[in-house]
């Protein structure tokens, strides 16, 4: 009879109805339930820590009027590129293209249309206004390759306003655009000359990529000798 009182109290101590005896360990805690919303990691329901945002955008290698580049630096293209946006600005267009391009042979292709349309706007109107409808969109893609700051962007920045449209990265990158317009519309050589200054200083010209440099050595000086 003691044996099966025994077993009975045993058997109601492990019971999974009751309580465990204060001197029993606790089985460890699971580990909280991870998931994913929208690229989030989620613990629990409340989301952790989002995911590193986008890198700052940087600034341009030179201002827009600094015709002679940097303030602190002076490279010998720099010269090259004032010359060319103030008297062939479609050769300076069809450089900057052939190197954004990274392929030799995109020079035609953008600098006589280009010509073209200078041509006809000095033309007909006096001055260059068709040209820049034409080459504006090299600006963007120079912005966004290099993930640089735009005008727009950098206004919002100094003045402190306008902060709402900044925020939405849609609606901000429309008025980049519009901003790139309006920069080449009614500053035209400058805008070619920063952009052909940012292009120099991060691309080397297509035309040099897997060219060996054959170097021709004069022959050496040869004298007659008397055999032994």
């Amino acid at each position: 009879p003691l044996a099966m009182a025994a077993a009975d109290e045993h058997h109601e101590e492990a019971s999974p109805l009751l309580p465990p005896p204060a001197d029993e360990k606790l089985p460890p805690a699971q580990d909280p339930v991870k998931g994913c919303a929208d690229g989030v990691p989620v613990v629990m329901g409340e989301p952790v820590a989002a995911p590193d945002g986008a890198a700052p955008r940087e600034s341009w290698d030179s201002g827009i009027l600094s015709c002679l580049g940097r303030n602190d630096e002076f490279c010998s293209s720099d010269l090259e590129v004032c010359l060319l946006g103030s008297v062939a600005p479609c050769v300076l267009y069809g450089s900057n293209v052939e190197r954004l391009a990274a392929a030799p042979g995109t020079f035609a292709n953008s600098c006589l249309p280009y010509t073209g349309l200078y041509m006809l706007g000095n033309s007909l109107f006096g001055w260059n206004c068709l040209a820049p409808w034409f080459s504006h969109p090299t600006r963007t893609a120079i912005r966004r390759r290099y993930n640089l700051e735009g005008s727009f962007e950098a206004f919002t920045r100094q003045c402190g306003c306008c902060g709402g449209l900044a925020e939405d990265e849609e609606r901000r990158e429309h008025l980049e655009v519009a901003c790139d317009l309006a920069t080449h519309y009614f500053c035209h050589p400058c805008a070619l000359c920063q952009e052909g200054r940012e292009l120099r200083r991060r691309v080397p010209h297509p035309g040099f990529y897997g060219r060996s440099v054959v170097v021709m050595m004069p022959p050496t000086e040869q004298t007659m000798g008397r055999a032994m």
